[in-house]
């Protein structure tokens, strides 16, 4: 069996004033999220912090089981419901927020070597294995969208005016579609969930090699936003790293 260590960063980057963006890391380290909020500088970070604490609450009320795939798959569907009510009530009741959205990442760690990712916006969830990045989610936004079609490539897509613009996210409708994705897992694998400030600036060929340099969590996370920071950061970035290895090599 797999032991893991994980660890947490976020910063509001060069160019924003305030920092929308919100992380969720459980105290056992089986549950993890990123969230990356839209809708003013009120709402957005409102929103962010909404849908990370209906998570929270739902850690702590029902957490997810530890083995059951299926269990897992249902509770984040449940989880994510529930950021999106608490976000969906809050923009009706309250006209100062009203529009606002965040995006969500979230990752369930299972026992059995294997870990349930489930995602609605443009935030990311990476694999890094073996020196290779594989991107795990697929972002829902306009250019995302228009890469799929064949419409542009992934370098247009990069600098693309409309590259924010996002197709799916909490808060906006009051029921939401959430892709997930069954990860099986490796000793030596790293994921990395991460709000889009951090593709923005840097390449998943440079993410992989911040972490094939690095030997921990926090050190991968610090040195993922400083690149992030060195390289502009016009928007907020939230990283969350998380190292298996054999039970063997450490205790998690």
């Amino acid at each position: 069996m797999l032991k893991w260590r994980a660890a947490a960063r976020t910063d509001a980057g060069c160019q924003r004033q305030r920092n929308e963006d919100n992380y969720y890391m459980s105290p056992d380290q089986r549950v993890f999220a990123v969230a990356d909020g839209m809708g003013g500088a009120v709402g957005g970070a409102k929103a962010s912090k909404l849908a990370v604490e209906a998570i929270e609450k739902q850690w702590k009320d029902n957490p997810p089981p530890q083995a059951d795939r299926e269990g897992i798959e249902k509770w984040i569907v449940d989880a994510v419901n529930m950021a999106n009510d608490a976000v969906w009530q809050e923009a009706e009741e309250d006209a100062a927020v009203r529009g606002m959205g965040t995006t969500v990442v979230v990752a369930v760690q299972a026992d059995a070597n294997f870990i349930q990712i489930g995602h609605v916006g443009d935030s990311r969830a990476y694999l890094l294995r073996d020196g290779k990045p594989m991107l795990l989610t697929n972002d829902h936004s306009v250019v995302q969208e228009m890469v799929r079609a064949g419409r542009l490539t992934e370098e247009q897509a990069r600098i693309n005016p409309y590259k924010n613009l996002i197709t799916r996210c909490l808060g906006h409708e009051e029921k939401v579609e959430i892709d997930q994705i069954p990860v099986d897992l490796k000793a030596k694998d790293w994921i990395v969930l991460c709000s889009d400030g951090l593709p923005t600036v840097l390449r998943d060929e440079q993410i992989c090699d911040v972490v094939a340099k690095k030997t921990e969590p926090d050190v991968v996370c610090d040195e993922l936003v400083k690149q992030t920071l060195d390289g502009g950061a016009p928007d907020n970035v939230t990283v969350v790293a998380i190292k298996y290895m054999d039970s063997d090599n450490g205790s998690k």
